[in-house]
């Protein structure tokens, strides 16, 4: 089957006043990362100029109006504004969130379109990008409404993959948020994506406990035994390779995560805190159980760090190498898929 030889790129440039655009620039600045991929900024030409210029860069923009426009092998930049943009760095800014959101609205309907075959998205403040017209707690949620999916936050790394039960969810909600549909939609998302998008064929998954030392025996709460065990007992019967509830506090230091091919955590500290401690730099976010393939850093804005040109574009690199990665597994997962006789053993 013959792939794509150039995937197109859609990258937002998150938060202007954060390290984004420095990352950005940092992930392209070598020629030879145009050889897999040609990336479709989402900004301004004067906006990106203004970065090339502050950080010293030799990156090479190409300046476009429209996305019939898009230069293949060049770093290109669509024009989502024209005016001049005023950058103060490490400034929570309500004017740069709404420039923030401009650019991720242009690049998901690019996205939509086909215009782009993945997108890529640089950190924003969840707090500054709030609005009348845009009311989401962040990417994930935005996208899942705008693609009409069934979104899972998946981080994933070549070490490890961790999805969530709940996410954006503070933790006093967290446990009530928890019911039988949810967790049999978050555990089959994460099956068919690590069949589809990681061309694992009988994946095997974990699910780390509700509570502390998953309830013992209704001693610290009752709901691992009256909710995600009755669950976890319905969806083994069909043959799916699902464990746990695991204890979560030994689950990682003991190194049973290596067992598996994902984790599924109850909550968000409970999955981001392990991950990001094992793979913070190398991790990537990507949104599961969408049409679409959409990845980002695992790291916010660093507001503390931007404008000085130390940020590490390490993450942006892996986000962007992940999304060709997954978008070349998927066309090759529906070409076998509808040609079950071509497939090979592998």
């Amino acid at each position: 089957m013959k792939q794509k030889e150039s995937v197109i790129v859609g990258i937002s440039v998150g938060d202007l006043n954060g390290i984004g655009p420095e990352i950005i620039i940092k992930a392209y600045e070598d020629p030879r990362s145009l050889e897999l991929s040609t990336p479709v900024i989402f900004a301004s030409g004067k906006t990106m100029q203004f970065f090339k210029n502050h950080f010293k860069s030799k990156i090479n923009f190409f300046n476009i109006d429209t996305l019939d426009k898009i230069a293949i092998g060049k770093v290109n930049v669509v024009n989502v504004w024209n005016e001049a943009v005023n950058i103060d760095f490490g400034k929570n800014d309500k004017t740069i969130g709404e420039y923030a959101i401009k650019s991720l609205v242009a690049a998901t309907n690019a996205l939509k379109e086909g215009s782009i075959d993945v997108l890529v998205t640089a950190p924003i403040n969840k707090q500054n990008i709030q609005s009348d017209t845009f009311n989401f707690p962040g990417h994930t949620d935005y996208l899942a409404k705008a693609l009409n999916g069934k979104s899972l936050m998946f981080m994933v790394s070549d070490a490890l993959r961790v999805g969530l039960l709940t996410d954006h969810v503070p933790l006093k909600d967290a446990s009530s948020t928890i019911t039988e549909s949810l967790i049999k939609e978050k555990i089959a998302t994460v099956m068919k994506s690590l069949k589809q998008d990681f061309g694992i064929r009988k994946p095997k998954v974990a699910i780390l406990a509700i509570n502390p030392h998953a309830g013992d025996n209704g001693v610290i709460g009752n709901e691992d035994d009256t909710v995600l065990k009755p669950a976890l007992e319905k969806i083994k019967s069909d043959g799916s390779l699902v464990y746990g509830p695991y204890s979560a506090d030994s689950f990682f230091g003991s190194n049973t995560y290596k067992n598996f091919d994902a984790i599924i955590a109850s909550y968000h500290d409970q999955g981001l805190i392990p991950f990001k401690t094992i793979a913070f730099g190398q991790g990537v976010n990507y949104t599961a159980g969408l049409e679409k393939v959409r990845t980002s850093p695992d790291h916010g804005t660093a507001y503390e760090i931007a404008g000085k040109g130390i940020a590490d574009e390490s993450s942006m690199k892996q986000a962007i190498y992940t999304a060709i990665q997954i978008f070349k597994q998927r066309e090759e997962y529906n070409h076998y898929s509808k040609n079950p006789l071509k497939k090979t053993s592998r």
